[in-house]
This record gives C-alpha cells, structure tokens and sequence, in this order.
C-alpha cells in the first residue's frame, strides 16, 4: 500500500532513511546517531529496526550541525535548541489562548 499523499505534507511524517538524512543535512550518520543520545530528536523505527527521520527533525539535526561547526559544544547547541522549539510552542499555545 502506497503512503497518501497528504503523509509528504506532514512534517512529522518520517520519510527519510539515515543515510538519506545524513546528505541533506549535510551531517554524518554518526552525528544524528548522537542527537538521538543527546535526545534533540528521536527518530522512527522502521520495523527492522532502521533510523527514520521527518523534515521537523532534519531541521532541528541542521542547526544542531550549523550550532556545532560554529563552535558550540553538541550538548549545548542540543540544549539551546530544545528551549527554542519549547518556547516556540508556549508562544503558539499563549497566542491562541488570546485569540479563545
């Protein structure tokens, strides 16, 4: 059965394999292995076992890379990101509760 084609507008759909991941985030697959220790993102597991990942999180994987080769430490750039995307979300969630 062939996923919908509403699942390639999903931002969390995970689409993409490691290796796949890897090249479009410019990072290797040992990194987002280690994103994954560090808990920024926790990918999918496919039913072998096998790494997916969605654009969400190969963004996030993307400017923990840019955080990294910049010169913040991994835990860190992790860390930094994981406020931003909770504030972000208490923003959303404040401005719709002004709106109701």
């Amino acid at each position: 059965m062939a996923p919908s084609d509403d699942m390639f507008g999903d931002e969390d759909y995970p689409a993409y394999t490691m290796g796949r991941a890897a090249e479009i985030t410019g990072a290797s697959p040992d990194f987002l292995r280690r994103l994954d220790e560090e808990k920024l993102i926790t990918p999918f597991r496919s039913g072998g076992g096998h790494r997916r990942y969605s654009r969400y999180q190969l963004r996030l994987a993307a400017r923990a890379r840019e955080m990294v080769e910049s010169g913040t430490a991994l835990e860190a750039a992790c860390r930094i990101i994981i406020l931003e995307d909770q504030l972000a979300e208490a923003l959303r969630q404040n401005e719709n509760y002004k709106r109701s």
